[in-house]
């Protein structure tokens, strides 16, 4: 590409990145659309967005790892029972239209927003639950399948995982944010970059704007969401979550 395109691809991903790490979600809103827009098959510019999602995961790290806000049993229960799921997304998605399933991820990603909005003190509060081992195993099985969007489909799946970990798991937004940037954005999407690079192409030539602007937005965005709390990572939730949507659905 030649240095107008990797300047325009980096402003892209550090706006697409700073907001989804702010939110929880989100950066294949902009991102995977203007990669497509650009001349990227959607096989080919959904592996290679998934590569430079994994900066954004590194980013945030960074800037999360500082708070020391993640318990190492439950990170690993998020892996063990999310991976299997994106590598069966990501195996089928190369073979699979899909059209209806991108209208109604969006119609039920639009759901969590309006879920958010209609219970105020969502997420407001850290107050862990459903740890017994049914709570596990039933919160484990939507991981999984939330695994299996995030490897096919991609667009705004960190979200659901956000919002699965302060319904069911009863963490507030500020960790819900942390462990999705942490474990979704490098592990998760990390598998979903393998297997459909393995599976399919990656576009090499146009990741070294993507991946420092994706490293660059995940550091920033997780620095905004550390400081601003809990109410405005609501609120940023809310609103990527209808923007995410209604992309979906319209197309």
């Amino acid at each position: 590409m030649d240095i107008l395109n990797q300047t325009l691809l980096f402003v892209i991903s550090l706006l697409a990145n700073v907001f989804s790490a702010f939110s929880g979600g989100g950066a294949g809103l902009i991102q995977l659309p203007a990669l497509i827009f650009l001349g990227l098959p959607f096989g080919v510019a959904l592996a290679t967005h998934k590569v430079a999602s994994v900066a954004l995961g590194l980013g945030a790290t960074l800037r999360h790892l500082r708070e020391d806000s993640l318990e190492r049993r439950f990170a690993l229960f998020i892996l063990a029972t999310g991976l299997p799921g994106v590598v069966t997304g990501a195996s089928l998605i190369l073979g699979v239209p899909g059209r209806w399933a991108e209208i109604a991820l969006g119609v039920l990603t639009i759901g969590l927003g309006l879920y958010s909005i209609a219970n105020r003190q969502l997420g407001q509060v850290h107050a862990p639950s459903h740890r017994s081992r049914r709570g596990l195993l039933a919160g484990g099985l939507v991981l999984y399948l939330i695994g299996v969007l995030n490897g096919s489909l991609t667009s705004g799946t960190g979200l659901f995982v956000t919002l699965w970990l302060v319904r069911w798991f009863g963490l507030d937004y500020k960790r819900a944010v942390a462990y999705t940037l942490i474990l979704v954005g490098v592990f998760w999407n990390g598998f979903g970059a393998m297997t459909l690079g393995i599976l399919g192409e990656i576009r090499w030539s146009w990741l070294p704007a993507l991946l420092l602007g994706s490293l660059l937005g995940g550091y920033l965005g997780a620095h905004l969401a550390i400081t601003k709390g809990n109410y405005w990572i609501k609120r940023a939730f809310e609103i990527i979550t209808l923007l995410v949507g209604s992309k979906l659905v319209i197309g």
